[in-house]
């Protein structure tokens, strides 16, 4: 069997009995098609060796990929390999005689301070409270298409509760862009979230301005005559797209002059990370955020220890009590 054959038919069988996302979906052809390409199409399955990963590692660290960039992508062949294995069409897996090292890989989670994330909050308020003194102030001596004059008005509020909603509940952009009318339980002020790997799980709101926010949008959303069900839409009525919301964010950064770049899964690194500085269990963080290992989570203890220890090296007594007796 050719490589090219192998990996069709490895992504429909694999993807068809694993409830993985499209997004997980895509990294895992992408990664095939470059490793394809790599060794060639027609490159048998039958003769894949230990020598072909070994080679395609050297060929991504000469072009300068990053270790994990490079483990994300072996972890992507090793499976390949193993169903394969598993269906009896290979006998041994090559990568029973690799041995391959990445170094150490530790990505520590980008977090906001906290100015910037009252600055992005407070910008969007400002921009829907703009929007709404504009269009009271015109009434319906407006000139603009009445659908455009409603878009925008829900726009800019859906905007105040996306961004809010992100911080509020740590919700993957991912997750926020799948999220339906009925996923927002009301009542109890919870949203229903659909987790990676098909693990759902409920994202609480508890501040009362959040709760508002959220309902306002929602009485808007349900204004629009459409067919689509997602709870937060585009222009054209269809479920917003996460390439969408990081657009929003874009904005609101720059806006409210902000200067490096920020992405919306770096809200909910910001609200974790504030989180456990404020002293919350790192297991209830753990549930918050919709982790399935703690260890996960634990990446961002390192972050609060750092904030532990400035803090300490700016108030700590006995470093006064040293300066005075140097007196």
């Amino acid at each position: 069997m050719k490589m090219s054959q192998a990996s069709k038919e490895f992504i429909d069988g694999y993807f068809s009995t694993h409830n993985l996302s499209a997004k997980t979906r895509a990294a895992y052809c992408s990664d095939l098609a470059q490793f394809r390409e790599f060794v060639g199409e027609e490159h048998e399955l039958m003769s894949l060796g230990a020598t072909d990963i070994e080679n395609w590692t050297a060929n991504l660290r000469v072009k300068e990929y990053s270790a994990a960039s490079i483990r994300r992508k072996i972890v992507t062949l090793r499976v390949f390999c193993s169903y394969w294995l598993r269906r009896g069409i290979i006998t041994e897996s090559p990568f029973w005689r690799v041995k391959l090292s990445f170094g150490r890989i530790e990505q520590l989670p980008r977090a906001l301070t906290f100015g910037e994330i009252s600055a992005l909050l407070q910008q969007a308020r400002a921009a829907n409270l703009m929007v709404e003194i504009k269009i009271d102030g015109k009434g319906q001596n407006h000139t603009a298409s009445t659908h455009q004059f409603s878009f925008n008005r829900y726009s800019a509020n859906r905007n105040l509760a996306l961004l809010d909603l992100l911080f509020a509940t740590g919700m993957r952009v991912g997750e926020a862009s799948a999220l339906d009318l009925e996923d927002f339980l009301v009542e109890e002020d919870v949203f229903r979230v659909k987790g990676k790997g098909g693990r759902h799980r409920l994202a609480c709101v508890v501040d009362e301005e959040t709760v508002r926010i959220q309902q306002i949008h929602l009485v808007m959303r349900r204004q629009f005559e459409t067919t689509c069900k997602a709870l937060f839409l585009n222009i054209s009525g269809e479920r917003l797209s996460t390439q969408g919301i990081a657009n929003i964010i874009a904005q609101f950064r720059k806006d409210a002059g902000i200067e490096r770049h920020i992405t919306p899964h770096m809200l909910r690194h910001t609200v974790a990370t504030l989180l456990l500085r404020n002293g919350a269990d790192i297991r209830v963080v753990q549930e918050f955020l919709g982790h399935t290992s703690i260890a996960t989570t634990q990446r961002y203890t390192h972050i609060t220890k750092e904030h532990l220890i400035g803090v300490l090296r700016k108030h700590h007594p006995s470093l006064n009590l040293r300066a005075q007796a140097e007196i």
